[in-house]
């Protein structure tokens, strides 16, 4: 099946409509709620992300997130996690794992390298 890249990009623009006015947080696990991501897990923030619009990947259409140098840190503790979150909306937008956990202590600040965030497009038939 071949779906055209507008079907993808539908669902990764919710993640570039969100530039600007979503946080992302660094957690101690993987959060399941709004909640979760911004109070009970939360070591850091960094407000206001950046998200490019869709492109082609390796075999996805993918969305990036701007590479973060001056992330706050909240609480002590290992960073494993990080989640996207429109925290006026109360949506957890997106989740996922650090490519390395890494200990944080409060007052400092963390830096992260780029996310990319991607839709597996499927193989085309043969």
């Amino acid at each position: 099946m071949t779906l055209d890249n507008t079907i993808y990009d539908g669902g990764l623009g919710v993640l570039t409509a969100e530039t600007g006015t979503a946080d992302l947080y660094i957690c101690s696990q993987v959060p399941t709620t709004v909640t979760e991501a911004n109070t009970t897990y939360k070591l850091g923030t960094k407000a206001n992300v950046t998200i490019s619009s869709p492109a082609d990947g390796t075999g996805v259409r993918e969305v990036t997130v701007s590479a973060i140098t001056d992330g706050v840190v909240d609480a002590t503790g290992t960073a494993t996690h990080f989640a996207i979150v429109n925290g006026a909306a109360s949506v957890l937008i997106a989740t996922g794992t650090l490519t390395a956990s890494a200990a944080v202590t409060s007052g400092n600040t963390f830096t992260l390298a780029a996310i990319d965030i991607s839709l597996q497009k499927p193989p085309t038939a043969v």
